[in-house]
């Protein structure tokens, strides 16, 4: 990115054009579960998910949404000078409830000063049908985003994260949400066991024909305690080298619709929870890494694509 203008469709950049100013999520628990641990449709969590649901690390379970939020809110706004917030409701599946509590919950996040908008992580099997009636009315009424897991696009690999759904329930799911206007991001990872590097990137092309509005990518990366701890130490399961790991990104990018905004371009853990690999620990070098690999091939966000049409 050395002529400063980035070569994908950046959430950062959405929000800066959607509010005119640096906008940064804010991650809260409100104490849901998931029904891949509750029995509902397995149990044990997916083999990536940590004790305290993928990627919820430093939230503070023990206070409301609305203190949460504030307490976050403060942080980031000395840190990175953010002027407005997203409440981001990421641990675990954050509509596995009935709707007249999800609505508690959401006006009580809405409710906090400068908190413009929602970010609510589910799962597939978590939206029944007045449940996205209710996404619906905060998709119509605020800036509002539902992230969904997919993670992979093969069944295979589904059943072996223990995921607890099909690719059939995730693409039933994109279509309703796109139906109702709910903007949806969808969450993949690369380098997941068994699967070759075309596999990967045809999950690209799924995204593009059920025409999500966002992608969240990760690499596999280890977190402590997790079952797919156990099946690191045991040589079963090996992670993408940092260059792999770029190429691969770039690989997706290119094929990827240039109108689907990019959450993210990398996973991240905090250090004492990491078991590998390392260079999770450097998410600024991955990024700009991944900046310089496309400036140096000349491409950018749907180039394949373009080129196929040409």
């Amino acid at each position: 990115m050395s002529d400063g203008v980035r070569r994908y469709t950046a959430f950062a950049d959405e929000l800066r054009r959607v509010f005119g100013c640096r906008v940064q999520r804010v991650s809260v628990d409100a104490g849901f579960t998931c029904p891949n641990r509750d029995g509902a449709a397995g149990t044990g969590g997916c083999i990536f998910c940590g004790g305290k649901g993928s990627g919820s690390f430093g939230i503070r379970p023990e206070l409301s949404v609305a203190d949460q939020l504030l307490h976050g809110k403060e942080f980031l706004a000395r840190r990175y000078g953010a002027r407005k917030f997203l409440a981001y409701f990421q641990s675990y599946s954050n509509t596995y409830a009935p709707p007249e509590r999800l609505r508690l919950l959401y006006d009580e996040a809405l409710a906090v000063p400068d908190v413009a908008g929602l970010i609510v992580g589910t799962r597939p099997d978590c939206l029944p049908p007045d449940v996205l009636d209710l996404l619906m009315e905060y998709a119509r009424k605020t800036y509002f985003w539902l992230e969904l897991g997919l993670q992979s696009s093969l069944d295979r690999t589904l059943t072996l994260l223990n995921r607890g759904h099909d690719v059939a329930s995730f693409a039933a799911a994109a279509r309703r949400c796109r139906e109702r206007g709910i903007r949806l991001c969808a969450h993949v990872i690369l380098g997941l066991p068994g699967e070759s590097c075309e596999e990967m990137l045809g999950t690209a092309g799924m995204l593009n024909d059920l025409g999500v509005d966002g992608v969240k990518i990760h690499h596999l990366h280890v977190m402590k305690d997790s079952p797919l701890d156990a099946m690191y130490r045991q040589g079963e399961v090996r992670c993408l080298e940092r260059d792999d790991y770029v190429g691969l990104a770039c690989d997706f990018l290119e094929r990827l619709d240039p109108r689907i905004v990019i959450h993210r371009l990398v996973g991240d853990a905090p250090a004492d929870h990491l078991v590998a690999p390392a260079w999770t620990l450097d998410k600024a070098g991955v990024l700009g890494a991944i900046d310089g690999e496309l400036e140096r091939r000349a491409t950018r966000q749907g180039t394949m694509l373009e080129r196929v049409m040409q």
